[in-house]
């Protein structure tokens, strides 16, 4: 079992809820026109980050459906604002973050080569879950699902040394024998080019509304077994993160999570609203006698090995302390 559990503090900012997916579990997507529909400006983006930084955050998840300038009405919003496309507009926001005093972790799914060249020196990690390797009804009409796709993205993140975030979700339609292929290939692309620090390891929620809203979760029996399989199968410097918001993570940690992600004071989960974020001396009360240690989105092996760009190397300093970890407020 670990010596400690690791942890960010952050903000997390859906720049906007618009995608061309359409997952059989997701409540986060909306059309145009739609009843809860988010698009923010840096107007409206400025006052989190803000507050943010006041409690004492460390990063900024900008997360955003995937494409959504694929859907003409959002085209134009993001033309008559100057851009051309969401990584043009969020390459801004990570700039704005970056003067205000936070780290950007971007999660924008599937992502080519070139555009995430293009984010690589405005986030201090980024982020894309596998989910599964496997084909399931749940991502039928969600061309950024396909798994092909989205190895592709993971590998372009490494050979561009982007520190990354993946993961697994659990009971989405996938048998035992695609989550170990899953991590099997999630291990192939770190072996190869280094770049994965952390892996999710995400159980199913079923929500109200979709048309997964009767499909069983996963049981604490299957999060225990898949969270043992992990540590077996992913190489010894990739961190096992397991989301406190949506789990008990004592008995995950005793069987190899070592993480539980970004936590925020501020803002909640947006993708799973309906499950608040634990405070950090709730995570403590959680894990009982196991210590917290409080993170950078970048983990401190590549702190250590300067995968970051010049624009976050004084705020990436100034926020660690000698062993890469967040430094004492």
């Amino acid at each position: 079992m670990t010596d400690f559990v690791t942890f960010s503090r952050n903000v997390f900012i859906p720049v906007t809820n618009v995608c061309r997916n359409r997952c059989g579990y997701c409540t986060f997507r909306r059309e145009p026109d739609e009843a809860g529909l988010r698009f923010l400006s840096p107007e409206d983006i400025i006052p989190i980050l803000k507050e943010g930084k006041k409690a004492g955050c460390s990063e900024v998840l900008f997360t955003f459906g995937e494409y959504a300038e694929e859907v003409p009405k959002y085209k134009r919003w993001l033309e008559e604002m100057d851009y051309s496309s969401n990584i043009e507009y969020v390459i801004d926001l990570c700039k704005l973050a970056i003067r205000i005093g936070l780290l950007p972790h971007t999660n924008a799914g599937v992502l080519n080569y070139v555009e995430l060249e293009s984010l690589k020196p405005w986030n201090a990690s980024m982020g894309l879950m596998l989910e599964t390797t496997g084909m399931v009804p749940a991502h039928l009409n969600c061309p950024g699902k396909q798994p092909d796709v989205r190895i592709k993205t993971i590998r372009y993140a490494g050979e561009l040394q982007i520190p990354f975030t993946t993961g697994i979700l659990i009971g989405i339609g996938e048998t035992l024998d695609d989550r170990i292929d899953s991590l099997q290939c999630i291990s192939d692309l770190h072996v190869e080019y280094g770049h994965i620090q952390e892996v999710i390891i995400q159980n199913f929620i079923p929500k109200p509304g979709t048309s997964m809203e009767k499909h069983a979760p996963p049981t604490i029996d299957e999060m225990v077994q898949m969270v043992s399989i992990a540590r077996e199968i992913l190489p010894a410097d990739i961190a096992i993160q397991v989301p406190p918001n949506l789990i008990d993570p004592y008995l995950l940690v005793q069987c190899g999570a070592t993480d539980l992600g970004g936590i925020s004071p501020t803002t909640i989960d947006w993708i799973n609203p309906e499950t608040e974020w634990p405070t950090v001396d709730n995570l403590q009360e959680l894990l009982k006698d196991i210590p917290l240690r409080e993170r950078l989105p970048i983990y401190p092996d590549y702190i250590k090995k300067g995968w970051y760009s010049k624009h976050l190397k004084s705020l990436i300093r100034s926020m660690a302390d000698n062993d890469g970890y967040r430094r004492p407020r």
